[in-house]
């Protein structure tokens, strides 16, 4: 297991990298180009992914990094791999060059192909009055987030409601997720971008989240770590796979779990 000083150079360096970014955010200077895949890349992406890769092979360097702006490692070494750091950046660019805060910063610890430990910064999300917020956990750790000067404990028990709140894409919500919600009886959607929409269920404030577009292991192994620390479940996701992208996958809540025990139930 990372130990708290450890845990707190994690933090620090997606703190550092989030504060990178919300300069560049502020500037407006983004430099925005297409990737391959039609996906944008700003000057943020890059910046953050320096700051977050020097950090970590300086700290562990014992532990291989795979970002998305540096996963270019063939995959008959990287399936080897028994431990090694899985990055995002700037998860969210679409929300970061549209200015509306939902922009993450995700650093996940995977061993033997599981997100064991996350860290989740949001620097320019505001709540409360305070801006900046951060998550962090997993199964063996508990989970937590940090506003302002207030820590929270996410492990412990919540009310039981009837109610239910499905949390979706701001910006990649499909038919088919609308048509998997369909079959719960949800009453409340929340729209939300990038990895926020884990820790949204990691705080129970939305109760599951199903994404059937695709994604990539590196924007959900934080929030999967986060999640499933704060007593969540986390079904579909694979993660060292030869391929990247992810098929479709469900998150649920404790209030939904405290209903139904567990997926086979749904």
């Amino acid at each position: 297991m990372l130990k708290e000083n450890e845990i707190n150079l994690i933090i620090d360096t997606a703190v550092n990298a989030g504060r990178e970014i919300l300069t560049i955010y502020n500037s407006n200077e983004f430099e925005t180009e297409i990737k391959n895949d039609g996906s944008p890349l700003t000057k943020a992406d890059n910046a953050s992914h320096k700051i977050i890769n020097d950090s970590l092979i300086k700290y562990f360097p014992d532990i291989p990094v795979v970002s998305e702006e540096g996963k270019d490692i063939d995959f008959e070494l990287r399936k080897n791999f028994k431990s090694f750091w899985l990055v995002d950046p700037l998860d969210g660019t679409k929300e970061f060059i549209k200015k509306n805060g939902e922009f993450t910063v995700n650093i996940a610890l995977i061993e033997n192909n599981i997100p064991v430990f996350g860290v989740i910064y949001a620097p320019a999300f505001e709540e409360n009055g305070s801006k900046g917020k951060l998550w962090w956990g997993g199964k063996e750790y508990g989970a937590f987030y940090r506003l302002g000067n207030s820590e929270i404990d996410l492990t412990g028990e919540i009310k039981y409601q009837d109610k239910l709140t499905a949390v979706i894409s701001r910006s990649h919500a499909t038919e088919a997720d609308q048509e998997i919600l369909s079959k719960y009886k949800i009453e409340n959607f929340i729209s939300v971008g990038s990895s926020l929409k884990f820790c949204m269920i990691a705080e129970g404030k939305a109760d599951l989240y199903h994404r059937s577009g695709p994604t990539n292991e590196w924007d959900v192994a934080a929030g999967c770590a986060i999640a499933e620390g704060a007593g969540c479940e986390v079904a579909g996701l694979k993660f060292n796979k030869e391929s990247f992208l992810n098929s479709s996958f469900t998150v649920l809540g404790k209030r939904l779990l405290m209903k139904t025990k567990s997926f086979m139930e749904l």
